[in-house]
C-alpha cells in the first residue's frame, strides 16, 4: 500500500449507487461525481512552528473533500486520490 508523506491523505472514492433510495434504477452515467471518499492511508503530519501536528482524520473515516484539490492515480488496478489534509472539509459520521 501507499504511505503518504507529511500531512497528505490517500482517499478511495465512494462508488455511486445505481438505484435511488426509493428503488428507482438510474440509467446511464451520472455526470456529477460526489466529492466524498474513504480514508485509506494518512501521513505522519506537518511540522508547524517546529512541532509535529498530527492529522485529524484516520483510516476508515468517510470524508468530504474539495473537488479540485486532489491528485488522481491508479495503483494495483484501484483508483485513489491524494489530498492535503487541509483540503478535507468534513468527516461524515
Amino acid at each position: 500500500m501507499l504511505k503518504p508523506l507529511h500531512d497528505n491523505v490517500v482517499l478511495k472514492k465512494e462508488q455511486l449507487e445505481k438505484k435511488t433510495a426509493s428503488g428507482i434504477i438510474l440509467t446511464g452515467d451520472v455526470k456529477e461525481q460526489p466529492s466524498f471518499a474513504e480514508v485509506v492511508a494518512v501521513g505522519e503530519g506537518a511540522i508547524v512552528d517546529g512541532k509535529l501536528v498530527t492529522p485529524t482524520v484516520k483510516v476508515g473515516d468517510k470524508v468530504v473533500y474539495k473537488r479540485y484539490s486532489t491528485t488522481e492515480f491508479k495503483f494495483e488496478e484501484e483508483e485513489y486520490l491524494i489530498i492535503a489534509e487541509k483540503d478535507i472539509l468534513a468527516i461524515i459520521e
